[in-house]
């Protein structure tokens, strides 16, 4: 995957500082809500290096979150989530101890569309005084570490994601199957990704919204989607990034997946999330 740590003196405007060896970097020395051509483009390049970028001590606005945000692409409505009043583009994700909620399953977002999103800038505003972490996978490294059998036996094949097989977990959503099916049909994508800036590739199935694998039967496509999903539980692959105050973090959509740890119902927790829109899967 080459050496990303080589690259940490190559920017004047930000300073780098990584996680973990392959994904995970908290960058500092920059205020999101100001950003000039010549510190975006040091924040991109450290974005497609790292794939998850912190920001720490950012008080921002509402305006400054979707300014920082549109400078690396439009911004996409969720066809579910709850939004900030007159912010369409600013999804709330909170939970409460009457209403507890976690994304607590490993997966990219909205990969039953066409085009699903590029990424996506979580903003912290209610963090519990314990917990509450939210952890990323790397897939390319998670692709990286498949045996050659498996590999050979993905490197061509397709599989089917479905809009239902997450939203039938949620009752209010359950009885608009049908509906939502129409809307938001089945898409087939590769299950491996090839990334459309920096041409890496990755392992791009998720537990969440993955059905089948195109062209095998049903146990068959289980077993191997199983062995699949799998590889976004593996430490190694892995980032856990634990949330304080004014905490801002973005991270690519196309090449990791994430998990929020449900070790909070006790107590609130709330985000604030732009979404970034993306391009077809290739």
């Amino acid at each position: 995957m080459g050496n990303r740590l080589e690259r940490l003196t190559g920017y004047d405007r930000i300073t780098v500082t990584p996680v973990t060896p392959t994904i995970g970097a908290e960058v500092s020395g920059v205020r999101v809500g100001d950003l000039d051509s010549e510190t975006f483009d040091e924040v991109f390049a450290a974005w497609m290096d790292w794939k998850v970028l912190v920001f720490r001590e950012q008080d921002i606005t509402v305006a400054d979150h979707i300014a920082f945000s549109r400078h690396f692409s439009e911004l996409e409505a969720h066809p579910f989530s709850p939004y900030l009043d007159g912010h369409p583009e600013v999804i709330v994700l909170e939970s409460t101890p009457g209403e507890p909620f976690a994304a607590e399953i490993f997966h990219s977002d909205v990969t039953y569309r066409l085009c699903p999103p590029m990424g996506a800038v979580l903003r912290c505003r209610v963090i519990p005084p314990v917990g509450g972490d939210t952890i990323w996978a790397d897939m390319e490294a998670a692709l990286e570490g498949l045996d050659p059998e498996t590999r050979a036996l993905i490197d061509d094949r397709r599989a089917v994601h479905t809009v239902t097989k997450n939203v039938l977990n949620i009752k209010e959503k359950a009885e608009r199957a049908e509906e939502l099916r129409a809307e938001y049909p089945d898409r087939e994508h590769p299950i491996v990704r090839t990334h459309p800036v920096t041409g890496r590739k990755c392992l791009y199935v998720n537990e969440s919204f993955t059905l089948r694998v195109a062209g095998l039967d049903d146990d068959d496509s289980d077993a191997l989607l199983r062995r699949l999903w799998r590889q976004a539980l593996n430490p190694l692959y892995q980032v856990r990034v634990k949330w304080r105050p004014d905490t801002v973090i973005m991270w690519d959509n196309r090449c990791t997946q994430h998990y929020v740890v449900p070790d909070f119902f006790s107590s609130h927790r709330r985000m604030e999330r732009t979404t970034l829109i993306g391009t077809e899967v290739k």
